[in-house]
C-alpha cells in the first residue's frame, strides 16, 4: 500500500499543475506529429548525410529504424566526465548492429565545481545548467531524432540535460552515467586535513597530497555531493539502464550496461516494440519518487532548487513545502559521506541503489507502477545487473542485510525523518539539512557576523575575528547577486569554530551543495538580498534564531526599526571577470531559489 501521505502530495502537486501540465503535453503532442526526416527537403537532408557512413545513410533514407542523437558533457577537464569520450563511437556500433543509427547531436558544456570552488568562475555554476539545456536544445533543434542518449554526470550538467530532454519530451530518452573513480583517502580524513589547514596547523603541501589522494582517478568524486544524488535521482526516476549509476567506469559491465542504454532507447523510440516518449514517462508519481530516494539517501541541497527546475520543464510545480511535507515521511535510510563515514563504492558494495529502492517500494513510500525505459516498473531498479557468462543480466540481491552503519531498513532507520526543512520566518525561507547535524546544533540564537563574500569570511577567520557564539550571514550570493556560487570554504572554518566550543551557524541566501554538514546551514534564503530580501538589511549584532525543531528562521529586530534601515547594496565589481559580463541577462532575470532559479520561459 502506498503511504497515504505521499499519494496526497503527488496529488496536491497534480492537481495545483493541471493547466500547465496540459499546455506541455499539447506541445509535445504537436512536435510528436510532426514529420521525421524523410520529409525534410533534399538539401535539407543531404546536410545531415553529408559525414555519415554508407550503412548509416542507408538507414536514415529509408526511415524505417530508429536515428539517434547522442548529446554528451565528456571533455578531460572533469575526471567524471573523461570516461565518455569513448561512448559515442561505442553507442553508434552498437545501435548500428541494432539496424539503427546516431549521429552525436551536441555536446553541452560541463564546469567542474570543484575547481571553482571559492574563484570568480564559481558564479556561472548554477547558470551553466540552463546553458546546458539551451545547448542540448539547439543540438536536437535539427529535427531528425527519433530519441537521445545523454551522457553526463556531474553537478548542473544532468539537471540541466534533463530540462532541455523535457523540452524534446516527444522523443524518449536515456541517461548513461560513467560511474564513480575507485576510492582513494577517506573523505573524513581529507576533511581533517581541510580543517587542520584552516587552523594553520597543516602545510599546503600536506593538503594538497591529501586532495591528490581523494581525487586521483576518471569517475564522480566518490563523496555524496550533487553528482552521486544526480546518479540516484536517474535510478529512482527510472531514467537508467537499472544498476548503471555506481559501477566503475572501467569495469566490463560498464560497457555492458552502455550497450543496453542503446538497445533498450531503439526499443522506446517510435521504431520499437515500446515506444515512450519521455512526456508521458516523466508524471508527478516519477517526480516524487526522485524526491523521496534523494530524501531517504541525505542527498545534496542542490536538488532544492534542480528538481523544481526539472518539474517547471515537466509541466508541474514542485514546492518546497511538497520536499518538507515528504521529509517529514520519508526516514534516513543511507549514511554516505558527508552524512555518513561511507563513501559511494562502499554504498554501491552494501546494496546500492537497488537496496535502497527496493526498501522504499517495501515500505509504500515509491510509486511502483511507473514507467520506465527497462519498462516493467520500479521494480527493475531493485535488483543488480552483472555479468552471466558474459552476457549483462539481473539478479535478486543477496538474502543478508547490508552493513547497519551504511544503509538501514524502513523498520530502524537512522532517523525517523529525512531531515530536508523549509525554515520560515521574518528574513524569508530557506532550506535546512540537518541529516549530518548532531541534534545538540540544531537550535541556536546568536548576534549576526554580516559578510557580502566567501573572501571576506576566510580573511575574518583568518585574523581570529570570529569570536563567541555567531550566526555567520553571507548575503549577495543569490542567484540575481552573482549567479548563487557554493560556499563549500566556509565548512571547515565553521567546524573548527564549533568544535572549539562556539556555537555557530550559517545563513545565506547562496548554496553550500552536497558538503552541507555538521554545521548548521540555512540554505538558498529567499528573498535573496539583491531582491528587496530582508537579508540586506541585517547588521552586526542582530540576534538571530533558526531552530529545527520547529523550522523556524526569525531576526529579532522590531519591524519599525528594521524599515527605518537602509538595504546594503552588493559590489558590483562581482560581475565582472571571468565571462561574468556574458551572464548580465541572466542574473537580470532569473527567477527565486524557490522556483528553481531558472531564468524564465515563455510558458512561465
Amino acid at each position: 500500500m502506498l503511504n497515504p501521505h505521499v499519494e496526497q502530495i503527488t496529488a496536491a502537486i497534480e492537481l495545483r499543475s493541471q493547466a500547465r501540465r496540459s499546455a506541455y503535453l499539447q506541445r509535445m503532442q504537436g512536435a510528436r506529429e510532426r514529420p521525421r526526416p524523410q520529409a525534410l527537403g533534399c538539401s535539407n537532408l543531404a546536410h545531415a548525410l553529408a559525414a555519415q557512413n554508407e550503412p548509416a545513410r542507408l538507414i536514415m533514407r529509408q526511415g524505417r529504424s530508429a536515428h539517434i542523437g547522442i548529446v554528451s558533457s565528456y571533455n578531460d577537464l572533469l575526471s567524471a566526465h573523461a570516461p565518455l569520450r569513448e561512448y559515442p563511437e561505442q553507442l553508434k556500433a552498437t545501435l548500428l548492429g541494432l539496424g539503427a543509427s546516431a549521429q552525436f547531436a551536441a555536446g553541452v558544456p560541463a564546469m567542474c565545481d570543484g575547481i571553482t570552488q571559492g574563484e570568480a568562475g564559481m558564479q556561472l555554476s548554477l547558470f551553466s545548467r540552463d546553458l546546458i539545456a539551451q545547448a542540448t536544445a539547439i543540438g536536437l533543434s535539427h529535427g531528425i531524432f527519433d530519441g537521445a542518449l545523454y551522457l553526463g554526470v556531474c553537478d548542473k550538467i544532468v539537471p540541466g540535460l534533463l530540462i532541455g530532454a523535457l523540452h524534446f519530451g516527444h522523443l524518449p530518452a536515456l541517461f548513461v552515467p560513467a560511474g564513480p573513480m575507485a576510492s582513494g583517502l577517506p573523505n573524513k580524513a581529507k576533511a581533517d586535513v581541510r580543517q587542520r589547514y584552516a587552523r594553520g596547523e597543516a602545510s599546503r603541501e600536506e593538503l594538497l597530497e591529501a586532495e591528490l589522494a581523494a581525487y586521483h582517478g576518471a569517475g564522480t568524486c566518490t563523496f555524496y555531493g550533487t553528482a552521486n544524488s544526480n546518479q540516484l535521482l536517474m535510478e529512482a526516476m527510472g531514467l537508467h539502464v537499472p544498476g548503471s549509476a555506481f559501477v566503475p567506469p572501467d569495469s566490463p559491465l560498464r560497457g555492458a550496461l552502455t550497450d543496453e542504454a542503446a538497445r533498450l532507447i531503439v526499443h522506446n523510440s517510435r521504431h520499437g516494440a515500446r515506444p515512450l516518449p519521455l512526456a508521458e514517462m516523466l508524471d508527478a508519481r516519477v517526480l516524487v519518487n526522485g524526491v523521496v530516494a534523494w530524501l531517504a539517501s541525505g542527498g545534496s541541497t542542490n536538488h532544492c532548487l534542480h528538481l523544481p527546475a526539472i518539474a517547471r520543464a515537466a509541466g508541474y510545480e514542485l514546492r518546497w513545502e511538497d520536499i518538507a511535507a515528504l521529509s517529514k515521511v520519508v526516514p534516513l535510510l543511507a549514511r554516505i559521506y558527508p552524512n555518513g563515514a561511507a563513501d559511494v563504492n562502499q554504498f554501491q558494495a552494501a546494496g546500492g541503489p537497488a537496496w535502497l529502492l527496493g526498501e522504499l517500494l517495501d515500505g509504500g513510500l515509491l510509486h511502483g507502477d511507473v514507467a520506465t525505459v527497462a519498462g516493467h516498473g520500479l521494480q527493475d531498479y531493485c535488483r543488480e545487473p552483472w555479468l552471466a557468462a558474459g552476457r549483462l543480466a539481473w539478479r535478486e540481491l543477496p538474502d543478508t542485510p547490508p552493513p547497519a552503519d551504511i544503509l538501514r531498513p524502513c523498520t530502524s532507520p537512522f532517523a525517523d525523518e529525512a531531515g530536508m526543512l523549509l525554515l520560515q520566518g521574518n528574513l524569508g525561507r530557506a532550506m535546512l539539512k540537518t541529516s549530518a547535524v548532531d541534534p545538540a546544533y540544531w537550535q541556536i540564537c546568536a548576534p549576526a557576523r554580516v559578510f557580502a563574500s566567501e573572501a571576506a569570511v576566510l580573511e575574518a577567520y583568518a585574523n581570529g575575528a570570529l569570536q563567541g557564539d555567531l550566526v555567520l550571514v553571507v548575503r549577495f550570493q543569490g542567484p540575481r547577486a552573482n549567479g548563487m556560487p557554493e560556499l563549500h570554504k566556509l565548512m571547515p572554518l565553521l567546524a573548527n569554530l564549533q568544535a572549539a566550543g562556539q556555537r555557530v551557524a550559517l545563513l545565506t541566501d547562496g548554496r553550500l551543495s552536497g558538503a552541507s554538514g555538521q554545521v548548521l546551514a540555512a540554505l538558498h534564503l529567499t528573498p535573496e538580498a539583491a531582491a528587496g530580501g530582508a537579508l540586506a538589511q541585517v547588521v552586526d549584532g542582530d540576534l538571530i534564531s533558526l531552530d529545527a525543531h520547529s523550522a523556524c528562521l526569525h531576526l529579532h529586530v522590531p519591524d519599525e526599526q528594521l524599515a527605518e534601515r537602509l538595504p546594503a547594496r552588493a559590489a558590483a565589481a562581482l560581475a565582472s571577470g571571468y565571462g561574468l559580463e556574458l551572464f548580465a541577462a541572466q542574473r537580470r532575470l532569473v527567477g527565486p531559489a524557490d522556483q528553481g532559479a531558472c531564468c524564465p520561459n515563455e510558458d512561465d
